[in-house]
C-alpha cells in the first residue's frame, strides 16, 4: 500500500511552517497515542503521524521530501531503482522521544550509553549535462568513519575480555558534587576512566585504539536520477558515519553540480537552442535539421522569419525528475548578417534596396568602395 503524503497525514497543506507542523502533530498524537486511544488501528495511525513529523520537522529531510516526495527519502526506490525508503525503526522506538518532548514523560537525562544515530555526511558530485538528463550509475569515494573491522566495533582486541568499568560500574557516568553559592550541587559527568562507554578492555584493539571506529576511504554507488537539476540532492540511507552504542548509521546526502552544455541552455525541464539563419533562409524559408537530446529532427522555417522568432518542439526537453512528463525544446531564430560579401552580392543588395524603395544615404563617392573592402575583410 502506497504511503500517504506526509502533509496530508498531518492535515496540512504543502509549505506549512515549522510551528504549524508541530501544533498539528501535537494535537493528533494526543488523539491517537496508543497509551490514550485503545481503538483498533490507533497505533498504526500514531506511527504514520510520527513518521510524517519525523521528516517534516527536520529541515534537511523536509527539503528533500518537498523536492522528491517519498522517493527522496532513501536508497532503494524512487529514482528507477537504488533509492529506497527511509528506515524509521520498528515499533515506537525514536517516536516516543518526540512524544515525550511535547508532553513530558520523564524529564530524565538521556542515557549516555543509549543507541544513537550516526552523523549525516554531505558530498558534492560534479556530473555532465547528459548524465543529469538521462541518469547514470556513478561511484563516489568518501573519507569517513567506519566500524573497525578488526574488533567489529567493540574496541577490544579480538579474543580478550570486556568488563564493566570498575569506576562507574558500566553506567558511563560518575556523580560529582560541587560547592556553589546556592549550596552543594550533585551532577553527573562522563566517567574519566572509561570515557563514558562504561567498559574496560583487557587489551584494546591495536587498529582503532579502543574507539571501535576507524577512518578510511569508502567507495559508494550512486544512482543519478534522470532529470536531476543543478543544486538538487538525494539521500543514501545508512551511508553516513556509524551509529553510537549500536545505533543506526547516518545518511549520505549527495548534491549535484551539473556542467553546462555547449549548445543547450536549461530552465527547469525545458531546454533552449539558438538557431542561426542566413538572410536567404529567413527571407525565403527553409527546412533544416536541429539538434535535440534524442538526435537531430527537421524543423520548417517559414518565409519572413525574424530574429527572435521562437519555435516550440513539444516533449523534446528533459524528463521531470518526479516522473511528471517531459519539458519542451525552444528553438530561437537569429538572423546572421554576413561579414564578407563579393562584389556581385553587394550589387544585388543595392538592387534589392532600390526595388524595395530604400534610399541609401551615401556619404561620399567612395562609399561603395569602402563597403566592398569592409565585406571583403580588407
Amino acid at each position: 500500500m502506497a504511503k500517504r503524503d506526509y502533509y496530508e497525514v498531518l492535515g496540512l497543506s504543502k509549505g506549512a511552517s515549522k510551528d504549524e507542523i508541530k501544533k498539528a502533530y501535537r494535537k493528533l498524537s494526543k488523539k491517537y497515542h496508543p497509551d490514550i486511544n485503545k481503538e483498533e488501528g490507533a497505533d498504526e495511525k500514531f506511527k504514520e503521524l510520527s513518521e510524517a513529523y519525523e521528516v517534516l520537522s527536520d529541515d534537511q529531510k523536509k527539503v528533500q521530501y518537498d523536492q522528491f516526495g517519498h522517493a527522496g527519502m532513501g536508497q532503494g526506490g524512487g529514482f528507477g531503482g537504488g533509492f529506497g525508503g527511509a528506515d524509521f525503526g520498528g515499533g515506537f522506538g525514536g517516536f516516543e522521544d518526540i512524544f515525550s518532548s511535547f508532553f513530558g514523560g520523564g524529564g530524565s537525562r538521556r542515557d549516555p550509553n543509549a543507541p544513537r544515530k550516526g552523523n549525516d555526511l554531505q558530498y558534492q558530485m560534479d556530473i555532465d549535462f547528459e548524465d543529469a538528463v538521462f541518469g547514470a550509475d556513478k561511484e563516489v569515494t568518501v573519507r569517513k568513519q567506519v566500524v573497525c573491522d578488526t574488533c567489529e566495533g567493540t574496541g577490544a582486541k579480538p579474543g580478550t575480555k570486556v568488563n564493566n568499568c570498575s569506576t562507574c560500574h558500566g553506567r558511563g557516568q560518575v556523580a560529582v558534587e560541587q560547592e556553589t553559592p546556592f549550596g552543594r550541587i550533585r551532577s553527573e559527568r562522563p566517567c574519566p576512566d572509561c570515557g563514558g562507554i562504561g567498559k574496560e578492555f583487557e587489551e584494546t584493539c591495536a587498529d582503532c585504539h579502543g574507539s571501535g571506529i576507524r577512518v578510511k576511504n569508502v567507495t559508494i554507488e550512486v544512482k543519478v536520477p534522470a532529470g536531476v537539476d543543478n543544486g538538487q540532492q538525494i539521500r543514501i540511507a545508512g551511508q553516513g558515519e556509524p551509529g553510537i552504542n549500536g545505533g543506526p548509521a547516518g545518511d549520505l546526502y549527495v548534491a549535484f553540480r551539473v556542467s553546462e552544455h555547449p549548445d543547450f541552455e536549461r530552465d527547469g525541464d525545458d531546454i533552449f537552442y539558438d538557431l542561426k539563419l542566413s538572410f536567404a533562409q529567413a527571407a525565403l524559408g527553409d527546412e533544416i535539421e536541429v539538434p535535440t537530446l534524442d538526435g537531430r529532427v527537421k524543423l520548417t522555417i517559414p518565409s519572413g522569419t525574424q530574429t527572435g522568432k521562437r519555435f516550440r518542439l513539444k516533449d523534446k526537453g528533459i524528463q521531470n525528475v518526479h516522473g511528471y512528463g517531459k519539458g519542451d525544446l525552444y528553438v530561437t531564430a537569429t538572423v546572421v548578417t554576413p561579414t564578407k560579401m563579393t562584389d556581385h552580392q553587394i550589387e544585388l543588395l543595392r538592387e534589392f534596396a532600390e526595388i524595395d524603395g530604400e534610399e541609401l544615404n551615401e556619404q561620399n563617392e567612395n562609399f561603395f568602395e569602402k563597403t566592398r573592402r569592409f565585406f571583403r575583410g580588407e
